[in-house]
């Protein structure tokens, strides 16, 4: 047996260590995503197998065991006859806390006493890979990362369990149905939820602005009277046009010359929100097309995509020249004048910027300078959507080493006796990095304000014609896309009128994590609360009704401000500011006062027309615990637990066992919170994969639909993907 060995956190990520560095730090074992689960509460105490309202909080912390599905049981079979003879372990999981969490938990479990060694790599070239088992550190460095990671998952286990339990004996009394409480899932389903009912309750208002043309010497403009205090009676604009035509007087003209620095790098979020809106992707399909890019076999050409920060440490900018160099040989940027040698900026204002990365465990999302070099050969073998995701990510890499784009700003102002017309126009000076986007518009830069003037003097004279009154009218706000959701899980401080708190916030990371927001979003989707519409997120009527109902039970349960104080806590636990005891006690306060306002509304709450619709069972899905609920596979998207549209599965296959089962009157099944709910229409078909000479039928609740699969949560393709295994159905 070998006295080293390297552990990874999936197969794939196993043949490219391989790729890299042979057996030379002993065998590459791979896991398969989280190989342990939390025990259930009933483990821990047998009374709790009842569900009633009680926090679910364990002397300690919740045990582990092995996970079952999958290859799991034979991977970690693997690993744990080797770990008998290792006196040393490489551990390369994914370098963010849950890579960190899956690969330490192995040996935690098992008591593990060697040498551990911590290899952390951004991208999955085989240089990268080299360089990282270089300049490998002992795993004891990260121990806040692996606190983190433990502190999170243990309080989301006792936080949604506890409250889905209690809300559920409260709200669905007798009815086989679960009402679904998350930490972050249920304040994200209440961004959704306000914003709908803001937009029902609008109700839009009339107002006036009036236009003119100005004749000046060298052309016409237009000018627009549209005052702060909007005008809201037709005939007072009427007046104003009446003053305004024939008008004749002078020009006031204020000349700036202004600069506007690069855009910032890309993290996730803010990828999903630029896919989203010129695309119409979903933060899911976004973050799996950078997942392709960043490992997909024969590509990695992006460094880890499950980025937090939009910063990168000084110590890359040695790579800078390279990577601009491979950029350009292809023909899509290399028209691009990025200068010689490129601009490199330091500090908070530039990219690099060492101090914007503390408490992050990778930087933004930058071609990997180790394979562009080879884009011409890998070109060919992108798919259209992975060609678009790579092309925003090269430009801003490009436009970041370019110059401030230079412009005159002109605004020009002319006085109607006392009603002020104006326009602002802007004349660009020097492109810079503008040249990198010849079809992006900077923020601010829209309709008039971009017009182009025609040459203009200070205190020329000019006489106004054509005046006339427009028709103007107030608007909702608009409704979520998913990219634009997942800025508002971000930014949750925008939720919190405290403005010491806000302040506190912004240094905070939102709700959820770049790797599980998009899992959050499509487990609300699965559990029939939020629908897609076109472009937009909506919520269903049991959305609404759920976020009724919570509301009115506790305002907590769906302020994503007072999860977002959460979520700082157990952030701080990775800095150390707060221990992990500490933060999971914090999380578990807020819980159990949130059980005693739950259970003080009992009568109101099961008398309410919201409770009624939340007992019912939600259309086409079925609900965990219910007889007409299909029983999900036992496999899991590797995701933050609270992102996850449930515990692990087997609860759901128990749950619905128990609930075919009669049981004494006015009991309550006993369900899991968020089980998974596989999307029914072509998944209802069972698909037939060729194995060997025969056919294998599985009902995987997985889409295929534009040429590829598409998994619900609950369900991991990664495996029949590497074999090969999955083209189009058969039947």
């Amino acid at each position: 047996m070998a006295d080293q060995i390297v552990i990874t956190e999936k197969t794939s990520q196993a043949r490219d260590v391989r790729a890299a560095v042979g057996n030379r730090y002993g065998p590459i074992l791979p896991a398969e995503g989280h190989l342990f689960d939390l025990v259930e509460p009933e483990d821990v105490v047998p009374e709790w197998k009842r569900w009633a309202p009680v926090l679910l909080r364990p002397e300690g912390l919740y045990a582990t065991r092995p996970a079952a599905g999958g290859n799991k049981p034979s991977k970690l079979k693997a690993i744990r006859e080797a770990l008998r003879t290792a006196k040393r372990v490489w551990l390369a999981t994914d370098c963010d806390r849950e890579g960190q969490l899956i690969g330490q938990e192995i040996l935690e479990h098992y008591r593990y006493r060697g040498v551990v060694m911590r290899v952390m790599f951004t991208a999955q070239d085989p240089q990268s890979i080299r360089d990282a088992f270089a300049r490998a550190k002992p795993n004891a460095e990260y121990a806040r990362l692996y606190a983190a990671a433990v502190a999170r998952r243990q309080a989301d286990q006792i936080y949604n369990l506890s409250l889905t339990r209690t809300a559920t004996v409260t709200f669905a009394r007798g009815a086989r149905s679960v009402i679904g409480v998350g930490r972050v899932k249920t304040p994200t389903l209440a961004i959704v939820c306000r914003r709908e009912l803001e937009i029902r309750a609008f109700v839009p208002q009339a107002y006036y602005e009036v236009v003119a043309t100005a004749q000046a010497e060298a052309g016409p403009v237009r000018l627009r009277h549209a005052p702060k205090e909007r005008i809201l009676k037709r005939a007072e604009a009427e007046a104003i046009a009446a003053l305004a035509e024939g008008f004749t007087g002078p020009l006031v003209l204020r000349v700036e010359d202004k600069r506007q620095a690069p855009p910032r790098l890309f993290d996730l979020p803010s990828l999903q929100k630029l896919c989203g809106a010129r695309f119409a992707w979903s933060a899911a399909h976004t973050l799996e097309v950078a997942q392709e890019l960043y490992d997909g076999q024969g590509k990695k050409i992006i460094t880890y995509p499950r980025a937090e920060t939009r910063y990168l440490p000084e110590s890359l900018i040695p790579d800078v020249p390279r990577i601009v160099a491979g950029l350009r040989v292809g023909r899509a940027f290399s028209a691009i004048p990025v200068p010689e040698p490129p601009l490199v900026r330091r500090g908070a204002a530039g990219p690099f910027h060492d101090k914007g990365l503390a408490g992050a465990s990778h930087h933004a999302v930058i071609p990997n300078v180790n394979t562009v070099g080879d884009l011409p050969q890998v070109w060919p073998r992108l798919s259209g959507d992975e060609r678009r995701l790579f092309d925003i990510i090269a430009r801003a890499y490009l436009a970041a080493m370019m110059p401030d784009f230079r412009y005159r700003q002109t605004t020009v102002t002319l006085d109607v006796r006392g009603h002020l017309f104006g326009v602002t126009g802007r004349q660009p000076i020097e492109l810079g990095w503008r040249a990198a986007f010849p079809d992006w518009q900077p923020p601010g830069e829209k309709g008039e304000e971009a017009q182009l003037l025609p040459a203009l003097r200070d205190g020329e004279t000019v006489t106004l014609r054509d005046a006339a009154v427009e028709d103007k009218e107030t608007r909702p706000p608009p409704r979520y896309n998913e990219g634009t959701l997942i800025e508002a899980m971000q930014n949750a401080w925008r939720f919190v009128a405290d403005e010491a708190l806000q302040a506190r916030l912004k240094e905070a990371k939102g709700i959820g994590t770049p790797a599980t927001r998009a899992e959050i979003i499509r487990g609300l989707k699965a559990q029939d609360f939020l629908v897609a519409d076109g472009k937009a997120i909506v919520p269903t009527e049991r959305g609404l009704a759920l976020f009724a109902v919570l509301q009115r039970a506790d305002a907590a349960l769906v302020d994503p401000g007072v999860t977002a104080q959460m979520e700082c806590l157990l952030d701080q636990v990775l800095t150390g500011q707060q221990e992990m005891m500490q933060a999971i006690d914090a999380v578990c306060t807020q819980a159990s006062r949130i059980i005693g306002r739950l259970c003080q509304g009992l009568p109101q709450g099961v008398a309410s027309p919201d409770a009624a619709l939340l007992a019912t069972v939600a259309p086409g899905a079925g609900t965990a615990g219910s007889p007409r609920a299909r029983k999900p596979r036992r496999r899991r998207v590797k995701a933050d637990q609270e992102a996850t549209a449930a515990p692990p599965a087997r609860k759901a296959k128990r749950a619905t066992s128990r609930a075919r089962r009669p049981g004494p009157a006015g009991t309550v099944p006993a369900p899991v919170a968020n089980a998974p709910t596989p999307e029914t229409s072509d998944a209802e078909t069972p698909l037939r994969i060729p194995f060997g000479n025969k056919e294998i039928a599985f009902r995987l609740g997985a889409r295929y639909r534009a040429g590829g699969w598409y998994a619900p949560p609950g369900v991991d393709l990664a495996g029949f993907r590497e074999r090969g295994w999955l083209g189009a159905p058969s039947g």
